[in-house]
Parts: structure tokens; sequence; C-alpha cells
């Protein structure tokens, strides 16, 4: 449902220049093109759409004097931790394909007129002149999703004459909504005017509330070093009062809690962000505990909450190998964000993440995945906070069955002034304070969200491109220490990963190629996984723009890179996982062997001899591109 800027935004270019000079006045952006073709920019950046934008317009009452309308939601009892619920307006006497329905959270929200927020949505890069409500919807949908809306099937007499006949008939239509605990009540509010034009018609009379706002909610799990005998588990609550996590054979350990406020936020004087102001929500509170005692390659039961919140269903999961062990199955992706199941228009839509997380959970289920790498932009948040719960309950089935690891991206860190080295607005004011609350990383500090870990015969080595990585910088530093202190012997590969690419057909950081890549040619670096650019493409054996070396064909056609003799490393960008596909030029470079412009995922083993990567398309099933880089 989301609709791509386009050039009737220009005429306004003067005015936001001016703003975002004033409110991001060292704004850097090395992928994509400046502030100044910032049409450009966010319309494939930030995936303007009509609803995205709804706070920018001027709303107001509906002059509508009709005394049959309602809205009312159909649930039994109270909400609980997921479910879809129906929405039912009725008693419209002119049904309009401009009618829809708002789900507001908290319901006590202003979602009257602020005029003054127009500057807010700047930084989004639509400068059209459009409503502005004071509280962001969570979702919303048209009436017209009901098929029998506009046609008035489902009708109703209001009125009938002496005679007996009808005088006043009106229309009803229903909807679907998907819903997950929030913590906060949530109403409905029915809307006319559209999008563009909107007013309001009426409100649902009480606010719904979940039956369990303190419920454990949405753990995950992440691997805390490479011996894999402890593993870290992540939930959310709105309890702030310890919990606990049970496993194995009747251990359990207490969760640490932590949470995150508004004032936590990044916003510049000028323009306030999204995370500061009507895109907050807030996020209750964050549990993470360490299971410790554990075996690598092996499976486990545990089950997270207390007595006073109630418990998670019992989850089995898998630990990883060892670092230094034979072998490793993983996948790895970038930019996969979430879409709503039910067909709303939210926020943020990443239209392929359903595919690829419902292909994923099927490797997961049968047991072809050891763990998981999501390199950067992770929810799509960008400032509206709700959206990461709508998140982790999407990778709820994945992430709470093995190791999910994450790298941080743009859209989690940049924000002007907040010690992001690019100064864009992409994070929507988050600068990362969401993304390290929920994935907490094996890292050395907070901020400084770069880490090492083995697993199999892999070493990966995860960076922040979006932090300072320039020689002699501390990221810089440790990137060089980090890697020449591989044992080879130990774990063979060596696999450099973040967020923004060094090479891509659609342009890339010369800066950051220029800086980094010795370091990677230095240490042998194997294979190269970023994201950032929303398709696949991979080289061939490259340093410094040109192919040091060209795969061969083995006896089943499979480009096969012989690092016996070790030239240069392979990239990948594998940033297909969700947001809506980027194209590739028409005259690519000669480095570039494969480029596929599809949803999807990459599946990697890894043994001592032998690294396999194949890019998996997750509308087919099949397999789009494969390699191997072996070592005799």
């Amino acid at each position: 449902m989301e609709q791509r800027a386009t050039t009737h935004h220009v005429h306004k270019l003067s005015f936001i220049l001016l703003i975002l000079s004033l409110a991001f006045p060292s704004s850097s952006f090395e992928l994509r093109p400046s502030v100044a073709d910032s049409t450009f920019l966010h319309s494939n950046d930030t995936a303007i759409s009509d609803f995205r934008v709804l706070n920018r317009r001027a709303l107001f009452q509906c002059p509508d004097l009709n005394p049959y309308l309602q809205i009312n939601v159909t649930t039994q009892g109270d909400l609980s931790d997921e479910q879809f619920i129906t929405v039912n307006v009725s008693g419209v006497l002119v049904p309009s394909d401009g009618d829809w329905v708002a789900m507001v959270s908290p319901s006590f929200s202003d979602v009257t007129t602020c005029l003054g927020s127009e500057a807010y949505y700047l930084q989004t890069g639509d400068t059209s002149i459009l409503p502005l409500l004071c509280h962001y919807p969570v979702k919303a949908k048209y009436v017209t999703s009901d098929p029998s809306y506009l046609s008035c099937k489902n009708q109703k007499c209001q009125k009938y004459g002496n005679n007996g006949d009808c005088e006043v008939r009106t229309c009803a239509g229903s909807l679907s909504f998907h819903v997950v605990n929030i913590r906060t009540n949530i109403e409905f509010v029915f809307f006319a005017g559209g999008f563009s034009t909107p007013c309001i018609l009426t409100k649902t009379d009480v606010p719904l509330k979940f039956s369990n706002p303190n419920s454990p909610l949405h753990g995950h799990l992440s691997s805390i070093d490479s011996t894999a005998t402890s593993m870290r588990l992540t939930w959310v609550s709105g309890d702030k009062e310890p919990q606990q996590v049970q496993y194995g054979d009747g251990k359990s350990q207490t969760s640490e809690v932590t949470t995150f406020s508004a004032a936590d936020m990044c916003s510049s004087i000028v323009v306030p962000s999204p995370a500061k102001d009507f895109g907050w929500h807030d996020p209750g509170y964050i549990h993470t505990a360490v299971m410790s005692g554990l075996q690598p390659s092996s499976t486990f039961n545990y089950k997270y909450g207390s007595d006073a919140v109630g418990w998670s269903a019992e989850i089995q999961f898998r630990t990883p190998p060892a670092g230094g062990s034979d072998e490793l199955k993983f996948i790895v992706f970038g930019d996969m964000g979430k879409a709503p199941l039910d067909s709303s228009a939210e926020h943020y839509i990443q239209p392929g993440s359903i595919s690829v997380i419902k292909g994923m959970t099927e490797e997961v289920e049968n047991g072809n995945v050891d763990s998981i790498f999501h390199i950067g932009d992770i929810s799509y948040a960008t400032g509206f906070l709700v959206e990461w719960d709508y998140f982790l309950n999407l990778i709820t089935p994945l992430a709470s069955k093995v190791s999910y690891m994450t790298a941080i991206g743009n859209h989690e860190r940049d924000y002007s002034d907040s010690g992001s080295w690019y100064t864009g607005p992409d994070s929507g004011g988050e600068c990362g304070v969401p993304y390290e609350t929920y994935f907490p990383m094996p890292t050395p500090a907070k901020d400084k969200p770069w880490y090492s870990i083995e697993q199999g015969s892999v070493h990966f080595t995860v960076i922040s491109t979006e932090h300072d990585w320039t020689e002699k910088s501390e990221q810089y530093e440790w990137m060089k220490t980090d890697m020449a202190s591989v044992d080879r012997s130990k774990t063979p590969w060596l696999v450099f990963t973040g967020h923004r690419p060094m090479y891509s057909s659609l342009g890339a950081d010369d800066q950051f190629l220029e800086t980094v890549e010795p370091l990677l040619l230095n240490n042998k670096v194997d294979l190269v996984l970023f994201g950032h650019v929303h398709n696949y493409e991979r080289t061939c054996s490259i340093y410094n723009s040109e192919c040091l070396a060209i795969p061969e064909k083995d006896k089943n056609g499979i480009d096969t890179y012989d690092n016996t003799n070790y030239s240069a490393p392979v990239q990948a960008i594998v940033g297909m996982a969700g947001f809506s596909l980027e194209k590739f030029p028409d005259d690519a470079p000669s480095w570039s062997l494969v480029r596929i412009s599809e949803f999807g995922y990459v599946r990697a083993h890894a043994t001592k001899d032998e690294l396999k990567l194949e890019f998996v398309n997750s509308d087919t099933k099949n397999v789009d591109d494969s390699f191997i880089i072996t070592k005799k």
C-alpha cells in the first residue's frame, strides 16, 4: 500500500532545504543523493505514503449531522496478546471511497489538529501540504476493504413512513484488524475524506484494553560469546519487576530490567523528531537474562515470565555450534522490516518481509539453521515506536528458537548531532536506543555496536557502518586487532559484515571503501556481506574495484572461488529481505557477476574446507544463485 513520492514535491525544494539546513547542518548521505535530491532520497529510503504523512493534514470534525452513525468492535471480552478483531461501521447514509478507520493507541491520544507539526515531517522528505494529527495512528484501513460497502449490500432501515415504507436506509461495513499486545488501550476512529483531507465522523465509545498488559512477550535469543554454552534471552513486558527464564532441567535465571523514554530519543532544536513527539509509544519494560550451563549444538526448552504476570509457552531452542567446531548452518540478510498481516496501511511497510519470514521459519523448523544474522535496518520503526512491537511479534517464530544476531543500520542509528557518522535523519530520532535495548549484542560498550563471534568454522567480524570507521578511530583499531587475532586453524573462514556496502552497482561510499578495504585484504577476509541496497548482488574476488580472481564452474555448474591461493574477498549485498526492491542499472560494472532483484534470504553452510551460500527466492523457494568458496 506504499506509494512512492513523486516529482510534485520538487516545487517546495527550497523550503525543505532551508529547514533541513537548520536541522541537519552537517548532513552527509554517502550512499544516497544529497539533500538537494530530496525527492529521490526519500522516495527510496523512506517510502512516503499518504498514510505515513497523515499527521500533516488539518483535521476537523466532519459537518455530519447523521444521528445513526456508529462504530463498534466485535470481540469477546478484553484483547488477547495477538488476535484479529472485527471493526464495524454502521448507520452510514452515503458510503464513500474516502471513508476509513484508524486504530489509535493510547486511547486518550489527541487526534485533532496540530498545525505546528508540519516542520517535524519535513525530515521524511515529503514537502506536500498535508493534514496534521497530534498523535500518529498505529494503522488504518479504508472501509472499501469490505467489498459490500460502496454497494450498500449490508443495509438497515432506520426510519419507516406512515405507510410502512422505509424512508431512511443506512449502510454498513466491516474490517478486520490484526492487533498485538502493545500494553496501552486502543480506540478506533472513523474518518471521512480519505488520507488527504480527513475529518472525524465518530469514535468507539469504550476503549479496548488488553487482558494482561504485563504479559511476557516476544522472547528472542542471541549469543553472548563463542563457547555456545550460554544464550541471552530478551523479552518485553508491561511490568518492571524482575521475571525469570526457566530452562533445561530445573535451572532458572532472574531478568535484568531496563527501558527507555522519550527523553532518550534524539531530536533537532529546529525540527523535533518523530521519536520525540507524535511517534512516541511507551515500550514497556525490556527484560534480559542469560541462560548458562548449556552445551553447544544442543536442544533445550525454556519459558519466561513470572507467577505474577504469567508465563510464556514452553519453547524449544537450539544452541549454535561452538567456535572451532566443524560445521555451521546460518542464514543472513538485511533490510527486512515488517508488513501488516491484515492488509492495513501502516507507517512503514516492507512488502517482502512476510514471505521471507515464512521461508526462514520453515528452514528453522526443519532443523536447517544454527543461527541467523540480520545485518541492519531491523524494524524500520524510524521513530514510530509501536512498530517495534509488531516487528518483534513477527520474528518470534525464528528468534525464539535460534540465535538471532544483528548489526546496526542507518534506520536504527542515524540522526543529526547524535554521534552517528552519517547525519541524515534516517532513524527518526531513535539514534540507536531502541535497537540496542531490544537487541543486546556482545559489544564492548553502549553505542559501540561492533563485535565478533565465532560459530563452527566461521569467525564473524560485525561492524557498524553508522559509527566512525576512519583510520585511528576506535572502531578502526578494533577491526584491525580483531581480524589480525583470528586463529585460522580453528576458524578457517573470516566473514566481515556490516550494513552499508563497499560495492554496489547503484553506488557506494568511496571513503568507506578506501579506508576499510585494505584491512580486508591484509587479513585475508574470505567473504564480505552487506545490506542497505535493496537487492542481491555478488562480485568476483575484488579489490580496488578490480577482479583479482574469477570463480570457475564446478561439475554442478556452481561458481567456485578457490581461496587456497588467496587473492581477495568475495563481496555480496543481501539487502533483499523486505524493503521494496531496487532495480539495477543497464550498465553494471564488470566486477558485478550476479544481480537479482527478488525478495529472499541467503542460506549458508560452512565446513572446514568449504563455505557454500545460496540465495533463496522467498516467493518461489528456488535457489536463484549459489556459490562456493573452497580451501584445499
